[in-house]
């Protein structure tokens, strides 16, 4: 290790890095010292000691607080990564204490049948493996991926992704392909007809996500597609649990999500996936990584495996797929 490294390490502590997370957060020497629970000078000597250490002004300063310079923005970007190993390490060392081989951490959309089926098959093969799921958007859990406050991400490899500056920061491998899919209760007249178009369903009473969602845009392109307005949904909403609810008790609704719902939904039952033509592909199901020098953990790779297996619908027993 270079002189420099030495030097950094031995005058950077921890302390230091939670202050630059905490100054980037609130911006305001004020409101980092009121976290902290110390005392504006004290703030203000942290602060110095971290840019003496790093050998660069990190914030600048001025009447409306303090904001990150390039040099800061990078700094605070891997005080984040360094607290999240740490926090765990930690969380790591209590799980093993309790009895557990190792952790993982999967950030995941809330509507999937392939990671419940892929936490499934990684615990066969790794009985005391303790899996902890993060939902919620995948732009929000990408975040935390490269903050290293999650091991990995399942979700979709949008193009908007996939073309942003994060993909330098990140590893993917797309594993599911995916498409939009309209369910409806067994009992619908509707789920008895073949050789469906989508501008046929045009006048149903409809149960989709929010506008803003993947599956809400590609449902709105398959009617466009068909030179007809797309209807407006009479219920909104974005939780699996209620589409499936309000689609069993009412046999006259028709649901629009993607595959992986409806494949979740079908294997509950009394549900039924209907089919229209053509066919709307939405952006493949993969894992996200973050890239590094690190060497991926083992739990990491394990559960890559039981995702590819769940694909090819080798996983065994439920983990394997169902249309």
């Amino acid at each position: 290790m270079s002189k420099g490294f030495d030097y950094l390490v031995r005058r950077l502590r921890l302390r230091h890095l939670e202050l630059l997370v905490v100054l980037a957060e609130t911006g305001t020497m004020r409101g980092a010292a009121a976290r902290l629970h110390l005392s504006q000078p004290a703030i203000s000597k942290m602060l110095v000691e971290a840019e003496e250490a790093l050998g660069a002004p990190l914030f600048e300063r001025s009447r409306q607080g303090v904001h990150c310079t390039p040099v800061g923005t990078a700094a605070v970007h891997r005080a984040r990564v360094v607290l999240g190993e740490l926090s765990h390490a930690h969380q790591e060392a209590e799980a093993m204490r309790n009895g557990a081989s190792a952790v993982l951490r999967v950030g995941t959309f809330s509507v999937t049948a392939a990671v419940p089926a892929a936490v499934v098959a990684l615990r066969r093969r790794m009985p005391r493996a303790s899996v902890r799921l993060h939902e919620g958007r995948v732009s929000e859990l990408i975040q935390r991926l490269l903050d290293g406050e999650l091991d990995c991400v399942f979700g979709a490899l949008t193009t908007e992704l996939l073309t942003s500056d994060l993909l330098r920061h990140l590893q993917s491998e797309a594993l599911v392909e995916d498409r939009l899919c309209v369910i409806a209760d067994a009992a619908n007249p509707m789920a008895r007809r073949r050789r469906l178009r989508w501008v046929d369903l045009h006048g149903a009473d409809w149960v989709a996500p929010p506008r803003q969602t993947l599956v809400r845009q590609a449902f709105m392109t398959a009617f466009l597609n068909e030179g007809v307005d797309p209807p407006e949904p009479v219920i909104e909403a974005q939780s699996s649990v209620t589409v499936g609810a309000v689609l069993r008790l009412d046999p006259g609704l028709l649901g629009a999500v993607r595959f992986e719902h409806a494949r979740d939904e079908v294997a509950r039952g009394g549900v039924v996936l209907m089919p229209v033509a053509p066919a709307v592909p939405l952006p493949p199901l993969g894992l996200f990584t973050r890239r590094g020098a690190v060497e991926q953990i083992p739990v990491v790779q394990e559960f890559a495996r039981a995702l590819r297996e769940v694909r090819e619908g080798r996983a065994g027993g439920r983990g394997k797929r169902r249309a």
